[in-house]
């Protein structure tokens, strides 16, 4: 299997090496009233300039928990500090089993930090990569489960109302690998809405054109820069199905394959770079056909493979007119998923354990890991035990 363009990114640093081998030394990040947050590692540095990291909550009467603290970059004009709050305001507003919640927003010492519930288990990105040392994408049924997962909490997002019972017309603009979660329980969460598009009073808009999250999953509208609608999130969550169940990209093909920048009229500015080159995905997602989801989807289920299909219509009215109805069909081609390997139900601990199963046959092919997935193998354990390591922990004392 071809490696997967948009790599794991790890950013170790000192104060991680000396907290792993001290743990009793971690240092506080900060302390919000009585509670404590204390580092335990960085997870993501991300091109934006945001850091994501793992930190224990302790509470003073010893209540203690892992959660995902965002710090993001310090906002230099206005509106960057009106787009920080109105991603607050909108996070608060989320309540969904499938999509990670966010706890708190504070400032310490000028920096800005979100802290947020921490999944603990791998991003789809982190599966590719997995999936790529193993050279074997996962199951059909691990695929339309976490489709149907993501479509349901894309749904719930879809229809939310603000205070007045207006929809706020929300359209989440990065559903990519990188923001979905799968828990090592089989538990499926969406993350990071900081892209999101809505109506919330006081909005500030987009100026210019400026496109945010990964382009390289975004739908055609937006690459246009065209108005959105929620079928735009559907566009995004058909290639990154389609990638999960072939492990291949739409494009991976035509990666290597120079291409012209298209006339100036297509070019506006994103916010950071895509893992593919905006001007060679433009071009691609001009040229694109029916057909050419279909050879992509040439060995998938015929059903699955008509999701797809709809899902990646390049006109947006082509597509499900809901997240719901997507959701549906992913929900009835995992019922016939089922049937095929003789009726077993496929939920969170089919899930699970699949998840187990890919960490340990990629730990096969552990001395090809690029730098930083080194940390899904623990040096400790031996290869059919990997599946009962947790991410992020580690076994030194």
């Amino acid at each position: 299997m071809p490696t997967h363009p948009s790599q794991l990114r790890s950013h170790l640093i000192t104060e991680e090496e000396r907290a792993r081998a001290h743990p009793e030394r971690r240092p506080t990040l900060f302390q919000v009233a009585d509670t404590r947050y204390v580092y335990v590692r960085t997870l993501d540095t991300r091109p934006n300039g945001e850091v994501l990291m793992l930190a224990e909550r302790q509470e003073r009467h010893g209540l203690s928990g892992p959660v995902l603290i965002r710090r993001v970059r310090s906002p230099a004009t206005f509106e960057r500090r009106q787009r920080l709050v109105e991603e607050v305001q909108l996070a608060y507003r989320l309540n969904h089993a499938a999509i990670a919640r966010v706890h708190l927003f504070t400032v310490q010492s000028g920096k800005p930090y979100v802290i947020m519930e921490y999944v603990d288990g791998p991003t789809l990105d982190a599966v590719l990569s997995l999936m790529a040392l193993r050279r074997q994408p996962v199951s059909t049924a691990f695929a339309l489960y976490v489709g149907a997962e993501v479509a349901d909490a894309l749904a719930y997002a879809h229809r939310l109302e603000d205070d007045q019972g207006a929809r706020l017309g929300l359209v989440h603009r990065d559903v990519s690998p990188r923001n979905v979660s799968v828990g090592l329980g089989g538990e499926v969460k969406l993350t990071h809405f900081g892209a999101a598009y809505t109506h919330l009073a006081g909005r500030e808009e987009t100026r210019g054109g400026l496109r945010k999250g990964d382009a390289a999953y975004t739908s055609p509208e937006y690459l246009s820069c065209l108005p959105l609608t929620p079928a735009a999130d559907l566009f995004s969550l058909g290639l990154v199905l389609l990638e999960l169940a072939t492990g291949r990209h739409l494009f991976h093909d035509a990666l290597e394959t120079p291409a012209k920048p298209p006339p100036s009229r297509h070019r506006a500015p994103v916010e950071e770079e895509p893992s593919l080159p905006l001007t060679h995905l433009m071009m691609l997602m001009d040229a694109f056909t029916p057909d050419d989801v279909e050879e992509a989807t040439s060995g998938l289920p015929e059903g699955f493979r008509a999701v797809l299909g709809k899902a990646l219509r390049k006109p947006a009215a082509e597509r499900y007119a809901t997240a719901e109805d997507m959701r549906d069909a992913l929900r009835e081609c995992l019922v016939q998923a089922q049937e095929s390997i003789g009726g077993r139900p496929y939920g969170r601990k089919e899930a699970a354990e699949e998840l187990a199963r890919l960490i340990t046959d990629a730990s096969q092919h552990r001395d090809e890991a690029e730098p930083g997935d080194e940390r899904f193998f623990s040096s400790k354990l031996e290869a059919h035990e990997l599946g009962a390591a947790r991410f992020g922990e580690t076994t030194e004392p």
